[in-house]
């Protein structure tokens, strides 16, 4: 008797261990490891993943597994083992683990069919089932007693395939082909046998006397400018034949990718490359630093690590932020590796994402380029990992597991024996510490290609603008070099770190603020729809003539938002063409694409954007950059404020200049003696890091000392107090007289959907014992947590403190 222990999707510390089942003699052989199953859990079917399967167990009484969902294992041996590693570094849930690896598609509701690749040479059995059809569902093959092993067996030797078919809209994979159904003298003989009238039908079968290849139905009919009636008409007399096939949903269609061949490296790019490849060939693991500033030549070294690594029969995986996840990024991938490489990101539609995934899990790529979620991609046979602009917050999952890409992809390069890279031109603290004390290899690449220089950067006080009279949101040096730009046919990139109109509404009278009834935050006034919204809950009402408090009509707009710019920019500089791009203008599929297109193609003078335009854009004609409101991102409570602010204005900064064509920046702020500023504006990253440690080293911060958040939330405020003031004692109890525990404190913003948010933080050098505590702490809340709406966030190595 084989018994398979299952971790069943439950979610629940009581559920967070595996489970018996016995595995059905119908199922003998089939069940392996890494298969998802459905099983009986009390008294319904819930979804498990199989994590091992033994000879025999502790219990007496098992159930058996309802059914397989899966022919082939869809977690590896290793994904096994780094969703164990991954829940217990993040205390979460195994399930938990596991779901985060797979594509949405797999955690959908769907029913599975079998396609018959090769009727005629499939078993006698199973072409009894398929009785000439070219799909069935799984649910018939299970109906009608199919034999396992036999189908096991056929889509082994490629005569079948199983297809995975979402219950929902996305997931429409078939396409109609058309092909003749007779030899080509009998097609000759029928053409003449059909009416004259029907020429429709005669000149159909024309078409495939010419050409008999199979053909897409709805290329066929735009191609003849016809109908799908004579084409039925055919098909039924059994002249042509229709086939579904499944395909690939592409989600480049119609984009030509150029092919391109590897560039000859600079000297700094073959002294940065030159230690990859070493461990590529030793097959050895090593962590690099890749410290390169912004168009130093970075892509290309990961290029041609990545083809060393292809020559060696190996898989690469390229993590890029989702913000850069550009068409620019996929058309270099795609250029030099063509079909070799799957995309993974979230403008993908369900079954895009599905069939990208689909490629990896079948062996018919070898390259993964994509954001976060693409570090477990399921390779076995990983050669090198790649991690662009490693700074950006994105890699770090603000939900269980809360994981951070970088971490994982250490985990996968130690068990592969690969290289790890991480790259950027302002790395984060914790990643260049650790490689200036040995602990990962630094590569530096101090110079742009071909020597060009980093632009210019002119910072201007906008508190002496205000006092020279100037009260709009533009300097007067900025307004005259964008004139100067659009003169010369150049163009400008603006960048604003905010979208929406106006940053919050409040009334003279009085001075009350708009403000969201759920959450303790101003609403944001978007122009466009005429509305007050909430970024935070969604929460969302029309604009106000008169203040709600005193019924004033003195209701005015302050802070300044994308639209808002743009508006401003016109009455200005009226003949600009101006484009905006942020969260509201690229809402819809594609919507990137086509603006970025729009001004590589010169339709517009002026790129208008927040976050989304700081990095890997790549435009020749782009001279200038303007950069309108940086001070908003300077005096958040967050530690990690100044270096972010650094990281953004040297990202932004990259964007000017960098081709032929000389580039220029422009800051505006109201705090140009910040030493954050001042030193991006220089491009002095090493400067910059060694300030910015002496403050970390002073006030106890990272990379001198690790955090710990834990956020509570509850809609009763006493309750939160309570619990956070309770977490804290314990954690006082139980940890070394090393940590320090700051806390209870509230949140930042204290109110968030009708929810009061505390907070406490440890921050310590060395807990080994934190982990197991915190899990104690949980489940002494267990009861709270399932019944009384309590939420408990644990977050090693926060990047969000509000």
């Amino acid at each position: 008797m084989r018994i398979a222990k299952v971790i069943v999707d439950v979610p629940t510390s009581q559920t967070n261990h595996s489970f018996d089942y016995i595995v059905p003699k119908t199922l003998d052989k089939l069940v392996q490891p890494g298969m998802r199953v459905s099983v009986p859990f009390g008294p319904r079917k819930v979804m498990g993943f199989v994590i091992d399967i033994v000879e025999q167990s502790d219990l007496d009484k098992l159930k058996e597994i309802e059914e397989i969902l899966d022919i082939t294992p869809v977690l590896t041996e290793e994904l096994l083992k780094l969703g164990v590693w991954l829940a217990d570094q993040t205390v979460s849930f195994y399930i938990q683990a596991f779901q985060a690896m797979l594509p949405q598609v797999l955690k959908a509701k769907y029913k599975k069919e079998i396609e018959a690749l090769t009727f005629e040479e499939l078993s006698p059995s199973l072409q009894q089932l398929f009785d000439g059809r070219s799909f069935i569902d799984f649910e018939e093959f299970q109906e009608r007693d199919g034999n396992y092993y036999q189908l096991l067996k056929e889509i082994r030797a490629g005569h079948a395939k199983i297809h995975y078919k979402v219950k929902s809209k996305e997931t429409k994979k078939k396409v109609a082909f058309i092909e003749p159904n007779k030899e080509l003298y009998l097609l000759e003989e029928a053409l003449v046998d059909i009416s004259n009238h029907a020429k429709k039908q005669k000149r159909m079968i024309e078409y495939f006397l010419e050409n008999p290849e199979p053909i897409e139905q709805k290329a066929l009919i735009s191609k003849l400018d016809t109908t799908p009636h004579p084409l039925n008409q055919l098909v039924e007399k059994g002249i042509l034949n229709k086939k579904e096939k499944i395909i690939y949903r592409n989600p480049y269609k119609g984009t030509e990718f150029e092919r391109t061949n590897a560039l000859p490296l600079s000297d700094q790019q073959q002294n940065a490359i030159q230690p990859i490849w070493e461990k590529v060939e030793q097959e050895e693991h090593q962590n690099f630093l890749l410290h390169g500033v912004t168009g130093s030549g970075k892509t290309e070294v990961y290029l041609q690590a990545i083809e060393k690594v292809l020559e060696k029969g190996k898989e690469a995986i390229v993590l890029v932020p989702e913000i850069s996840l550009t068409p620019q990024m996929v058309q270099r991938f795609k250029g030099r590796f063509g079909s070799n490489v799957a995309v993974l990101h979230s403008a993908l539609s369900p079954g895009e994402k599905f069939d990208e995934w689909t490629k990896i899990h079948k062996k018919e790529v070898k390259v993964v380029v994509g954001a976060r979620s693409a570090i477990f991609a399921p390779f076995k046979n990983i050669g090198i990992i790649i991690i662009d602009e490693e700074h950006e917050t994105s890699y770090k999952q603000d939900e269980q597991p809360r994981y951070h890409a970088r971490e994982v992809a250490k985990y996968r390069g130690q068990f592969h024996q690969c290289p790890v890279v991480l790259g950027s031109a302002t790395p984060i603290f914790e990643s260049y510490a650790r490689a200036k004390k040995g602990v990962y290899h630094l590569l530096e690449m101090p110079s742009r290609m071909n020597n060009n220089q980093m632009p210019p950067v002119e910072i201007i006080d906008m508190r002496k603008e205000l006092h020279a009279g100037n009260r709009t949101m533009f300097s007067r040096n900025l307004l005259e070099e964008i004139r100067e730009k659009m003169q010369s046919k150049q163009q400008v990139v603006l960048f604003l770190n905010r979208r929406g109109y106006s940053t919050f509404v409040m009334c003279r009278e009085c001075g009350d603020v708009m403000k969201c009834p759920a959450c303790d935050i101003a609403l944001t006034y978007h122009k466009s729809s005429h509305q007050l919204k909430c970024h935070y809950c969604d929460y969302q009402m029309p604009m106000v003539s008169h203040c709600p408090s005193c019924s004033s009509d003195t209701i005015r707009y302050f802070g300044t938002g994308t639209q808002k710019v743009e508006e401003s920019l016109k009455q200005h500089i009226p003949e600009a063409n101006i484009i905006r791009m942020d969260v509201d203008t690229t809402r819809r599929k594609g919507a990137h694409q086509r603006i970025l297109d729009q001004f590589a193609s010169g339709k517009a003078d002026i790129l208008l954007g927040t976050q989304m335009i700081a990095k890997g854009l790549d435009f020749e004609n782009v001279t200038l950059v303007g950069v309108l409101a940086i001070d908003a991102m300077l005096h958040l409570p967050d530690f990690r404020s100044s270096e972010k602010t650094f990281q953004l204005l040297t990202q932004v900064s990259g964007r000017a200049g960098r081709h032929k064509l000389p580039g220029k920046v422009i800051i505006q702020t109201y705090t140009p003696e910040h030493y954050s500023i001042q030193l991006a504006s220089d491009y002095n990253f090493e400067q910059f890091f060694q300030q910015e440690m002496q403050m970390r080293k002073n006030f106890h911060y990272p990379p001198y000392y690790f955090l710990t958040l834990i956020n509570v939330s509850h809609p009763n405020q006493i309750k939160v107090l309570e619990v956070t003031k309770m977490i804290c004692k314990l954690l006082y109890k139980h940890l070394s007289d090393q940590a320090t525990i700051l806390g209870p404190t509230p949140s930042p913003i204290v109110r968030i959907n009708n929810r009061y948010r505390y907070q406490c933080m440890v921050k310590y050098k060395n807990e080994p014992r934190q982990r197991e505590i915190i899990q104690k702490i949980l489940k002494y809340y267990y009861q709270d947590i399932h019944q009384n709406d309590l939420t408990i966030q644990v977050d090693f190595e926060p990047y969000q403190l509000m």
